[in-house]
C-alpha cells in the first residue's frame, strides 16, 4: 500500500486529535465542567470522522478508479472493494 497524497494532512489531523484527547483528560483530572470537555470531545470527535472521510473518498478516488482504469483487477473485485470501504462512511 502506498501513500497518498493525502496522507499527511490526515496525519496532522490525527496528531492534532490527539493532543485534543491529552487535553480532555487533564480537563477530566482537574474537574473541569463537564459542558467544556464534552465540547471537546466533540472537537477530537469530528476531527477522527473528518480524517475517516478523507482517508475513504482519496481510495476510492485514486485506488479503485485507478485499478479500474488500468483493468487491472476484475469490476466484481472493485465494487466489493468499494462496497466494504464505504461501510465506514
Amino acid at each position: 500500500m502506498s501513500q497518498h497524497a493525502s496522507h499527511p494532512d490526515i496525519i496532522k489531523r490525527l496528531k492534532r486529535a490527539e493532543g485534543h484527547l491529552r487535553s480532555i483528560i487533564t480537563m477530566l483530572e482537574a474537574s473541569r465542567p463537564c459542558v467544556e470537555i464534552a465540547q471537546q470531545l466533540q472537537a477530537v470527535e469530528s476531527a477522527v470522522a473528518s480524517a475517516k472521510k478523507t482517508l475513504v473518498h482519496d481510495h476510492i478516488d485514486h485506488c479503485l478508479d485507478h485499478a479500474a482504469a488500468e483493468g487491472r483487477s476484475d469490476p466484481r473485485d472493485a465494487i466489493r472493494e468499494l462496497k466494504q470501504i464505504t461501510r465506514y462512511l
